[in-house]
């Protein structure tokens, strides 16, 4: 069986990642202007838009390049043999392009400066630690469900975990170097200082580092085929309305 031409892919990557960070950063900014100055609140209604709109975007775009929206995703996936390693990098150019696009569209839709630098710093021990968590578990989640055969509960299970994660999290759980990357682009409520990002991604490196081994040593049988799973099956990988049934009942897939 075929697998999803690599130009669909990426495109799907670039289009997904840019919804995120829309989302995040879109969210945050209208959270700040409903609830100016309870900081709570305002993580709340952030962490509830962003966690319901992560999961709707994984179950749009995830069917043709997995929904990984994030390049330690992409590269873990491809230590476990379930991503070429020349097709992670370019999951990782597409998703960074597509999060900067991304937090352009949010300025843009609440009517501010198509790109204003955040001056936000986050870069503290705690945070680093945070991040480290957060990549970690999320990892975790997405090979968990791959490896047991539920890979397609992942756009629920990344969401309700990324929610979760805003709360018992410092940094409120940003997991993933593009979206960091983008984030720098939105002098708002959900932004990073440019001086913070790269603690923030050296963190995550780590945590995706951590989740290799622990994956290895949690489910040490984990094959290319269950990798190639997450974060949601591919379409190349199931079947589907323009599915043809053979003579002999088996299914065959038109491309």
């Amino acid at each position: 069986m075929g697998e999803v031409a690599l130009w669909r892919r990426l495109t799907a990557e670039f289009a997904g990642s840019a919804f995120l960070a829309a989302t995040v950063i879109g969210s945050g900014i209208a959270a700040a202007a409903l609830s100016p100055g309870d900081t709570g609140l305002e993580l709340l209604e952030n962490a509830a838009a962003t966690a319901a709109g992560l999961f709707s975007i994984i179950l749009m775009f995830g069917p043709v390049s997995g929904g990984h929206f994030n390049p330690v995703v992409s590269f873990v996936d491809a230590v476990f043999g379930g991503l070429r390693w020349r097709d992670a990098a370019g999951y990782l150019a597409a998703q960074v392009s597509g999060c900067i696009a991304g937090a352009v569209l949010a300025n843009l839709m609440f009517g501010r400066a198509a790109v204003s630098i955040s001056a936000k710093d986050r870069a503290t021990g705690a945070h680093f630690l945070s991040e480290v968590v957060a990549t970690l578990g999320l990892l975790l989640v997405i090979f968990a469900l791959a490896r047991s055969g539920r890979a397609r509960s992942a756009a629920a299970a990344v969401g309700a975990y990324i929610g979760a994660a805003y709360f018992f999290t410092s940094s409120t759980s940003f997991a993933n170097p593009a979206i960091t990357i983008g984030r720098i682009f939105s002098d708002t409520f959900a932004g990073i200082a440019p001086a913070s990002a790269p603690a923030f991604i050296g963190a995550q490196v780590v945590g995706g580092a951590l989740a290799v081994g622990l994956i290895k040593v949690l489910y040490p049988g984990v094959t290319p085929a269950e990798a190639e799973r997450i974060v949601i099956p591919h379409l190349a990988e199931s079947t589907t309305s323009d599915d043809a049934v053979s003579s002999d009942g088996s299914r065959e897939i038109h491309r």
